[in-house]
């Protein structure tokens, strides 16, 4: 460990503004470095050139492409610019969340002589099946990718042991575990809103929200498959869906030719509004198999709202008894819905509280400053100083 300030350069692509997970952990862990008396400079994707102080550090955007068919992410692909900024910048530690198109910083780093760690948001074999590959292909490839990560990387970091496995699997040794968190403040069973409800539900109708991002990866159609089982059950129910992405039109046409009580809100980007939406739900829903952790299911958890995960996920893990799980079908996802359903409403938003408040940000951060060697130099309520002006916003 350093006892030293340290500037850690963030670099990320597939950052868009309807992001959901990965920004909100790029912002409460830039929140949380600064806190901690280091400097974060965050570099992804943007339409332009911008480079602001905000809360979450420094935050720089270059001109990024937008990649076809994705909804609107945007990658770095001119390697000399990233370069020349890496240079400017003079990082003393690189944090890399994209091990595909942005894996060469990690040769970088090694010529610069810079610790780099390459954070695992996703399982690389995962991501694989739900385009299409097979098993045995998606792991091949994985594999192949995650050795030539774990090379040239300092340190991969996990954040629970469902996404650790890959790497174990390929014998990797450089591989450590920090969990992401939940904001407990901002989120709250107390967001519970009577109106809300009565907006999306009548009486008697269950309430049933999916936060995500409407893309491949996310399966988001397994939610209307589950609504659709549910129906022809009997079951009174409706689902909101909060997000967007290439899928939504898609799933929009299917909801209407098949009659299903789905309104579509788009990406919130009112964080008290979805915060109230995930609060005043009686089940959310987290269909993608290839989560490694699962922001908005545990966002969802501690505004008392129990959650229905893929078991394929890491989210049996990250949820534990005060959920469910189900196999990656409608059918089975509308079983796990009614087997909550079916708890007290009091017992099973109670339990899913308390277990969020296993999960806080500040456990996070700890975790994340060890991997980069990084000690927490000064207490979490202090503030940094700085000649320029804070924009209290989002990553970009």
């Amino acid at each position: 460990m350093t006892g030293q300030s340290l500037r850690i350069v963030r670099l990320a692509n597939f950052v868009a503004p309807s992001s959901g997970g990965l920004r909100t952990a790029l912002r409460e862990l830039g929140k949380g470095f600064q806190a901690a008396g280091h400097e974060p400079v965050l570099v992804v994707p943007g339409e332009r050139h911008t480079d602001r102080d905000t809360e979450q550090g420094r935050v720089i955007t270059l001109p990024g492409p937008l990649l076809p068919g994705t909804g609107g992410y945007r990658v770095l692909t001119d390697k000399r610019r990233v370069a020349a900024l890496l240079e400017e910048l003079a990082p003393d530690r690189l944090e890399v969340s994209d091990r595909t198109t942005l894996r060469w910083t990690g040769r970088w780093a090694r010529r610069a002589r810079v610790p780099a760690v390459m954070v695992s948001h996703e399982t690389a074999d995962g991501v694989l099946r739900t385009w299409g590959l097979s098993e045995n292909l998606s792991r091949r490839a994985a594999d192949a990718l995650n050795t030539r990560t774990a090379h040239v990387y300092s340190r991969v970091v996990c954040t629970t042991e469902f996404a650790e496995r890959e790497f174990v699997r390929i014998g990797a040794r450089n591989v450590v575990r920090a969990p992401l968190g939940v904001d407990l403040m901002e989120r709250h069973p107390a967001l519970r809103d009577p109106g809300l409800r009565t907006l999306h539900a009548r009486d008697g109708e269950a309430l049933l929200v999916m936060c995500s991002r409407l893309s491949v990866e996310k399966r988001p159609g397994t939610a209307l498959d589950a609504l659709e089982a549910l129906v022809r059950r009997g079951r009174r129910a409706v689902l909101v869906v909060a997000g967007d992405g290439p899928l939504k039109l898609r799933l929009e046409q299917r909801a209407r030719e098949h009659g299903l009580p789905v309104t579509f809100l788009g990406h919130v980007s009112d964080r008290d509004a979805l915060g109230a939406l995930q609060a005043t739900a009686d089940v959310a829903l987290a269909p993608g198999p290839a989560e490694t952790f699962g922001l908005a299911a545990l966002e969802a958890m501690a505004c008392g709202t129990p959650v229905v995960a893929s078991a394929s996920s890491a989210l049996p893990e990250v949820i534990g008894s005060a959920g469910a799980t189900a196999a990656d079908r409608g059918e089975a996802f509308a079983d796990a819905v009614e087997l909550l359903l079916d708890r007290g409403e009091p017992e099973r938003r109670d339990a899913a509280r308390a277990r969020a408040e296993c999960f806080g940000w500040g456990t996070a951060v700890e975790a994340f400053l060890a991997a980069h060697d990084a000690e927490v130099l000064r207490p979490a309520d202090a503030r940094p100083t700085g000649a320029r002006r804070i924009v209290p916003e989002g990553v970009a």
